[in-house]
């Protein structure tokens, strides 16, 4: 059963070498809410403050908010990505990510090396990407090009191997950041129907969008992010809107 628990966790990131001009400061605070702080010389990010969240089997969670909200950060600190610097951070159930399918594809490697290399990012065994490799390249279609570096590629077909190889695994909680879009029509239609069963099989759903409508139609639960904290969480019933929480 998939489980996410977050107690009051916090995220801080440590900048190095930034400047304390006064001009600099007003910059960083009217684009992070203010979150900058100092210690030591350091000057510390706040990405998330104080969350609190308990996800439970079943959940599909539409996280929205202003560019800079936390909405990323959520979703990388959910994905193991983020260590918190505070608070309690509980996860059960096999993950997986599409925050950013194109992570850990090289472009000097082959499309076969990197379906290997992809596959040990997102935590996969060798045996595990062996069994997987077969099903992954008959779903890219890319043929006899796997056997070629990817700065080869055009970026259709780099997305295609990206998608296919990210998309391999049924999870028990699946991360997104925005809908993903394949630029690639002849590719689209199995791709977004891939997505869609991956959506119904996960026991969590958590999607980041500037969309209220799409949230409305995938989630049923929103919860409205600002400067790195939880501002609104509200469960919808049938024929909700979340307009309101977007504003």
């Amino acid at each position: 059963m998939a489980r996410i628990s977050l107690q009051d966790v916090s995220v801080h990131f440590p900048i190095y070498g930034a400047g304390a001009s006064s001009l600099r400061k007003t910059v960083a605070a009217s684009v992070s809410g203010g979150r900058f702080g100092k210690e030591t010389g350091v000057t510390i990010v706040q990405g998330l403050r104080g969350i609190n969240l308990e996800l439970k089997n079943g959940d599909r969670v539409g996280l929205i908010g202003h560019n800079g909200a936390g909405k990323s950060t959520l979703l990388r600190t959910l994905a193991g990505v983020y260590n918190p610097a505070g608070g309690r951070f509980i996860r059960e159930g096999r993950v997986a990510s599409l925050i950013d399918p194109g992570l850990g594809i090289e472009p000097e490697a082959t499309g076969f090396e990197n379906i290997t290399l992809r596959g040990l990012v997102m935590g996969l065994t060798k045996r595990e990407i062996d069994r997987l490799t077969p099903s992954i390249c008959e779903f890219s279609g890319l043929g006899e090009y796997l056997a070629m570096p990817v700065r080869t590629y055009s970026t259709g077909m780099a997305m295609r191997l990206a998608f296919s190889i990210s998309t391999s695994v049924q999870a028990d909680i699946l991360l997104m950041d925005e809908w993903l879009s394949v630029s690639d029509a002849e590719f689209r239609a199995k791709a977004e129907q891939r997505m869609k069963d991956m959506i119904t099989s996960a026991g969590i759903l958590v999607l980041a969008s500037h969309s209220p409508k799409l949230l409305e139609k995938e989630c049923n639960l929103i919860v409205h992010l600002e400067d790195g904290r939880v501002a609104n969480m509200r469960r919808l019933e049938p024929g909700t809107h979340v307009n309101e929480l977007a504003e």
